[in-house]
């Protein structure tokens, strides 16, 4: 399978002594959905900078579609489409003219570009704001005409840093439902989020930074195998008047008709649901209530730092 990206012993340190990168290795196949999560300063934004030209790396190797950008950057780079975190084009242009330019930039002629850009705007919900002047877009619009403006050079690798920042659900929820479709269309995606639910519903494989080391590499599904509880809400037929006794985990009444259940893996569904029978329970629907990949992050930060102290 082609690597879309190829990592090899990055690291980078800048003039203060900081070393950001710690001789990283990460490889992100063609076609993959990929979330490259770490808290502020772990290091992800520096090798997301690295990728995309805007730092400058120490030592290590990086290819796009096995292309080395220290050989042929304006190749690596025509491969890559970025959505920085931050609102970055004149807010005294139009959407329709800051799609058409960056096409321009890749040497686009304008009957395709405008084809593109009408396209993406149209599936943004944008097309009705495409001679607007930017700046009165609301927050939700300017991070989709971000996205669309990084796709008109339909990029191979696209890269999403913090792509739903300040977004309210509603619109989080279609910018979701968007990029699994360009994802399903054969573009791969790299998402560095801090909604880590996003990485929960999106993306296939996950690496974690932290301190400038990947300390994990893995399929979301692998990873989320690995938890020990669940916490479960579950909304019942009947409203009841007390909470019963029950054998196994930890039962909150939340309200009449609203029960919560924390229980082991071990235990899982089936053991919430002998439970609820034993005592007439019907339940009319349920959910997982936690979020799954943050707890585990968390875990995994904590037993780095952990590691880390115990080295020193």
């Amino acid at each position: 399978m082609t690597a879309a990206l190829k990592i090899e012993n990055l690291e980078k340190v800048y003039t203060n002594g900081l070393r950001a990168l710690k001789g990283i290795d990460l490889e992100v196949n063609e076609g993959d959905f990929f979330a490259l999560l770490g808290k502020n300063g772990a290091g992800k934004s520096t090798a997301i900078g690295i990728i995309s030209s805007l730092v400058n790396k120490t030592s290590g190797t990086v290819k796009i579609f096995d292309v080395d950008i220290d050989q042929n950057f304006p190749l690596a780079k025509s491969y890559i489409g970025i959505v920085p975190q931050e609102i970055n084009f004149s807010v005294f242009e139009t959407p329709m003219q800051i799609v058409m330019n960056q096409a321009g930039y890749y040497g686009i002629n304008s009957r395709i570009a405008r084809e593109r850009a009408q396209r993406y705007l149209e599936q943004l919900g944008l097309w009705e704001k495409r001679n607007d002047i930017s700046r009165e877009l609301s927050g939700g619009m300017k991070r989709r005409l971000m996205i669309a403006r990084a796709l008109v050079h339909h990029p191979r690798l696209l890269i999403l840093d913090e792509p739903t920042a300040g977004v309210d659900i509603e619109i989080r929820r279609s910018m979701w439902e968007f990029i699994s479709r360009i994802n399903q269309q054969g573009t791969t995606i790299i998402l560095t989020t801090h909604y880590l639910e996003e990485a929960e519903s999106l993306c296939k494989n996950v690496a974690i930074i932290d301190n400038g080391n990947v300390i994990e590499n893995t399929s979301t599904r692998e990873l989320l195998s690995r938890l020990q509880r669940e916490i479960y809400v579950l909304d019942l037929h009947q409203p009841l008047d007390r909470l019963p006794e029950f054998s196994r985990g930890k039962w909150r009444l939340v309200d009449s008709t609203t029960l919560e259940v924390d229980i082991s893996k071990e235990q899982g569904i089936n053991g919430i649901f002998s439970q609820l029978n034993d005592n007439h329970i019907r339940v009319q629907s349920m959910r997982n209530k936690s979020n799954r990949l943050e707890q585990l992050f968390l875990d995994m930060i904590d037993s780095s730092s952990d590691r880390k102290e115990k080295r020193l």
